[in-house]
């Protein structure tokens, strides 16, 4: 048996509510379905969600992290970080052709934002 693809990945949060506003409105997730301590959200343009379980959180930098494509970086970092995200490194190109900023959620959980850079 081998690997088909990344059905789900799942992030416990202490508030789901303050976590919808950075993931549903700041990030611009759909939210699928809702039920009690658990929502789902829908990642655009794949079969894979993102599920905010609301229970005691065990965030650190050494775990696990989930990085975003978006169209704007620069952009969505600002609205990520007026949700309550905190910027640990700016929008900035990198080496492997990607523009990234790294940011931790408001339970301390990694998550990278990236687009492709535009060649010059």
């Amino acid at each position: 048996m081998t690997v088909r693809g990344l059905r789900r990945i799942v992030v416990s949060v202490a508030d789901r509510e303050r976590a919808l506003a950075l993931y549903r409105d700041a990030l611009g997730l759909a939210e699928k379905h809702t039920a009690g301590e658990v929502v789902m959200l829908a990642v655009p343009g794949t079969d894979t969600e993102l599920l905010l379980h609301e229970r005691r959180p065990t965030p650190g930098l050494a775990g696990v992290a989930v990085s975003f494509l978006v169209s704007d970086v620069d952009a969505v970092t600002a609205a990520a970080e007026k949700a309550g995200a905190k910027v640990i490194d700016a929008p900035a190109d990198q080496p492997w052709g990607e523009r990234q900023s790294v940011l931790t959620d408001l339970d301390g959980h990694v998550i990278c934002l990236v687009t492709a850079r535009i060649a010059h």
